[in-house]
């Protein structure tokens, strides 16, 4: 059992990547996106910066999802932002399964990415302060940093690879399903 936390400032792929290598492993995949509260979302659409105090208590909210799904034995892979060592130290404190991989990109690229995006609440004017909150991972946080560059599907690839998993063969029953017959 593992919950990879796809972590990464706003336009980094951590949706689209996550989607794509929830598929490949059969596991299941959660948008924490959608666990913040319609303040926080009211907030970030409105094109004002989230705070510490913003991000705790969805941060719990995150944690508690985690503990969940680390209780009922089932891997999952989760988008979360994770943008500085303390968030990413909570987020694994006590959930040894926890591994944490950091999606790397340009900001030409970043801003890009979000002038193209039209169905989200995270406008394009709130990645500064993204960029400027982010705290890269240092080599003791033992946190797998991927380029996000080229398709979901091989960046995907190369997270199953860092990490050593194992994608789940075509036909197979998620293992949280009934065995067919």
């Amino acid at each position: 059992m593992m919950i990879v936390v796809l972590a990464g400032v706003a336009g980094s792929g951590k949706t689209a990547v996550g989607k794509v290598l929830a598929a490949r492993l059969g596991w299941e995949f959660e948008d924490t996106d959608a666990l913040h509260s319609p303040a926080e979302i009211a907030k970030m659409h409105s094109g004002v910066p989230l705070t510490d105090a913003d991000r705790w208590p969805w941060l719990n909210t995150v944690a508690t999802w985690m503990d969940q799904q680390i209780a009922a034995g089932a891997s999952a892979v989760l988008a979360c932002s994770a943008l500085t060592r303390s968030y990413r130290d909570y987020l694994r404190r006590g959930r040894p399964s926890v591994e944490i991989v950091m999606l790397e990109v340009d900001q030409a690229t970043l801003m890009a990415r979000l002038a193209g995006r039209h169905d989200h609440f995270f406008p394009v004017k709130l990645l500064q302060s993204q960029l400027a909150d982010l705290e890269m991972p240092a080599p003791a946080e033992h946190v797998l940093v991927v380029p996000a560059a080229g398709t979901p599907a091989e960046m995907a690839g190369k997270i199953i690879e860092g990490l050593g998993l194992v994608p789940q063969q075509p036909g197979t029953p998620r293992p949280a399903d009934p065995a067919p017959g």
